[in-house]
């Protein structure tokens, strides 16, 4: 099974950390800038170490024409391995400074992805991230300017940042906020050890869940998630790089998939983690003899919890079981 030509689709990847490095050195105008000063260390402890290497892309996302092109390069890239549909995810408060509201920002980003649309053929959306150490009030606003842009581009809403330091428990009234505003919401949890995260984004009505590692330590718990249709995105690269696992033996995608949970494999940061989606499907796939079985089986389940519109649903489906 050729893994790089096969049609794909992605649910759970942030466009700061999936900045190509040729653009980085661009926006920043500076040559010297390597690979490994974007990349995760190869002796990272924790996610806190490994959200350290987000400062350089971020600084390339500070004008509209730098979040347009980042946009356009993201899903050149992305188009490079055949990935059909994409949900890129960002947080627009990052990029809000004095000459650029949190509705430009948005739009800016649109306007790439739009454009490489149209020239490499690939359907994206975006999901917009509320961020765990600022405010309610912030993370509101930003919520209220991307819910006029919900079908606009903008398919949901996600809680990013260091969940060690901030529990789901915190953004109640963020999320009660979300369901009145009718706005879909996934939720990074379980990647840091916590069961209680999970519950929590669970009960607060996420249709999906980031990474959800946590979940391998409560079986009540994953068939709930399982009678609720809720998918699991899971990065096994960055899982591994974070900690969230302490190694490949302990991984728990199998368990989750015997389970009957709508398991989807992500890449979660395509430069900072080093991958690709086709590495990251041939990473789970290794020695397996179901693989062309196994990979479908992903992938629909990435179609079924995706939030992308039926019709564009019909036509990945149609696509990969080509």
């Amino acid at each position: 099974m050729n893994l790089l030509q096969i049609p794909k689709l992605e649910l759970h990847c942030h466009l700061d950390g999936s900045l190509p490095l040729d653009f980085v050195r661009e926006q920043l105008g500076d040559s010297d800038i390597m690979q490994v000063n974007l990349q995760a260390p190869k002796d990272c402890n924790s996610l806190a170490q490994y959200l350290e290497r987000f400062d350089l892309p971020i600084r390339c996302l500070q004008s509209a024409k730098g979040l347009e092109e980042a946009g356009y390069a993201f899903i050149k890239e992305v188009a490079k391995e055949n990935i059909r549909y994409i949900e890129v995810r960002f947080a627009p408060l990052f990029s809000v400074n004095e000459n650029l509201s949190c509705r430009e920002v948005i739009e800016s980003l649109l306007r790439g992805l739009d454009r490489a649309k149209r020239d490499f053929g690939v359907y994206s959306n975006v999901i917009v991230c509320a961020m765990r150490h600022l405010t309610l009030e912030q993370n509101i606003d930003m919520l209220r300017v991307a819910r006029e842009l919900l079908g606009h581009g903008v398919c949901a809403l996600d809680l990013a940042g260091d969940e060690a330091a901030y529990a789901n428990s915190e953004f109640r009234d963020l999320f009660a906020q979300a369901r009145k505003w009718e706005m879909p919401f996934t939720i990074h949890a379980g990647e840091c050890g916590s069961v209680s995260n999970v519950r929590e984004a669970m009960d607060m009505g996420a249709k999906r869940i980031g990474h959800g590692i946590a979940l391998m330590k409560d079986q009540d718990l994953r068939k709930e998630l399982r009678h609720r249709h809720i998918g699991i995105e899971m990065c096994p690269t960055s899982n591994l790089q974070t900690k969230a696992i302490e190694n490949w033996e302990a991984y728990p995608i199998f368990d989750f998939l015997k389970n009957d949970l709508k398991v989807s494999v992500n890449t979660d940061n395509r430069t900072v983690s080093g991958t690709t989606l086709t590495k990251e499907l041939a990473f789970v796939c290794q020695g397996r003899e179901d693989e062309e079985e196994l990979v479908h089986q992903l992938l629909n389940h990435a179609i079924e919890t995706s939030f992308a519109t039926d019709e564009v649903k019909d036509r990945l489906c149609k696509e990969i079981r080509r």
